[in-house]
């Protein structure tokens, strides 16, 4: 299957681990209601094979509650929506099922304005012991737990075959901007500005050209005998820790270490304001051993100096053991060198990057720029957006609904050039006389 988008260069990959809802009947959104008829909440707990498109583009106010996506065989095509496309605020998605394409999606959590450790504490997407799901080109914005993650329970049966197929697998993260986890907010461990958790004994998990930006740490976390996949993505201005790993004894109590899996490949891990000096990219903590191999990844500070490789926190008898060939399959990737991926992600990753939003314009300049900070508050940086509701048709002969993509090429709300997030000066100053 050949990734091809409008705003950037076309990159091969392996084929997915579903097709999601491809060949089922055609679902409309109709209404930007939380829930009732004609609502995303409806279209999702529809059962059977489904495509799910939008006639509606604007905001969808979750009121603080997460969709609980259960019905499985389901593709998501924000793509369909009329510019500005969908937006979710004030809440969450999980994924409690199987074969699942959720694509072109913004979700802006945040903490609603509830006080410092008040318990609201939700991902902004999640994969709770999903299994063949693809999350391509959406932004996860304002977490006040993770922003996109593959969880569920640690163990279950009896054996790690088992513990592996009773928890999240096969899931790809592709092209995804995931920026701004809350720090001091909501969440009633305290500071969680958290980038994904990639839970215990979750395998099959593929980061692929993704950005995670302003996060304290997570980026990702790989929990005890997870195996992972890390293919060409951006890490920006990690405050404490950027990639790590930790199987804890206090949680595996009883339970013999297994050893987990990184593979990678090209990425970039770039210094900002918020990250610790000499942060290493990866680093090691808990009880549990590390197979690890790493090739072509650069780690540099905000001005460009080398970050080392390797560091650990605790002191603990786990072991990085470094693997001379890749522990996950690299065939079908067309892998860019690490020094191309900043440019090439910054054009692409996100939702609708031919259409995008103000907050994603922000974060990904600023990123560009060298700019931005850890937050505990959206109020930091304009709080949550109004966005005026629009409305057209969708058609389903100007659609190829094998691969939800126009025929004709263009996407709803598609402009030539770049786009930038202006003042109403500089939209002024900008302005053709």
């Amino acid at each position: 299957m050949l990734c091809v988008l409008n705003a950037g260069a076309a990159l091969a990959h392996p084929d997915d681990p579903t097709q999601g809802g491809a060949g089922g009947r055609i679902i409309r959104v109709t209404t930007l209601a939380k829930d009732g008829p004609g609502s995303f909440a409806e279209a999702l707990a529809t059962k059977g094979p489904r495509i799910i498109v939008f006639e509606v583009g604007g905001a969808i106010d979750l009121e603080k509650s997460v969709l609980d996506i259960r019905e499985p065989f389901v593709t998501i095509a924000g793509q369909t929506a009329p510019s500005p496309g969908i937006t979710l605020l004030r809440g969450g998605i999980d994924v409690n099922t199987h074969d699942v394409i959720l694509s072109n999606m913004r979700i802006l959590n945040g903490s609603n304005g509830e006080p410092l450790l008040s318990g609201w504490e939700t991902d902004s997407f999640s994969t709770v012991a999903g299994y063949n799901v693809v999350v391509e080109n959406n932004t996860f914005l304002w977490a006040v737990d993770e922003n996109m993650s593959a969880s569920g329970p640690r163990f279950t049966g009896d054996t790690v075959a088992e513990w592996r197929q009773g928890t999240s697998h096969d899931v790809v993260f592709r092209l995804n901007l995931a920026a701004e986890g809350l720090a001091n907010s909501t969440h009633p461990k305290g500071e969680h500005s958290k980038g994904s958790l990639i839970h215990d004994n979750a395998t099959g998990i593929v980061f692929d050209r993704n950005i995670w930006a302003h996060h304290v740490e997570r980026s990702p976390l790989v929990k005890g005998g997870a195996q992972v996949l890390m293919v060409n993505n951006l890490i920006y201005n990690p405050q404490h820790r950027a990639v790590h790993y930790n199987l804890m004894d206090l949680e595996w109590a009883g339970h013999e270490p297994v050893t987990g899996e990184i593979t990678a490949v090209g990425n970039v891990m770039r210094g900002g304001n918020d990250t610790d000096e000499n942060l290493p990219f990866l680093m090691l903590g808990g009880v549990g051993d590390l197979a690890y191999y790493g090739r072509d990844n650069i780690m540099v500070d905000l001005h460009g100096n080398p970050l080392p490789a390797f560091g650990r926190y605790g002191v603990t008898a786990a072991q990085l053991i470094e693997a001379p060939e890749p522990l996950a399959s690299l065939d079908g990737y067309d892998i860019m060198p690490a020094a191309d991926v900043e440019t090439t992600v910054l054009a692409t990753a996100g939702a609708r990057p031919w259409d995008r939003g103000p907050q994603e314009v922000r974060v990904l300049y600023f990123i560009a720029e060298g700019r931005g900070d850890v937050i505990d508050s959206e109020v930091e940086v304009g709080g949550y957006p109004t966005i005026e509701p629009t409305s057209a048709p969708f058609v389903e002969a100007e659609w190829d609904l094998a691969t939800m993509r126009p025929k004709n090429g263009m996407y709803p709300g598609q402009t030539e050039g770049g786009q930038e997030h202006l003042s109403p000066r500089g939209r002024a100053m900008r302005a053709s006389r």
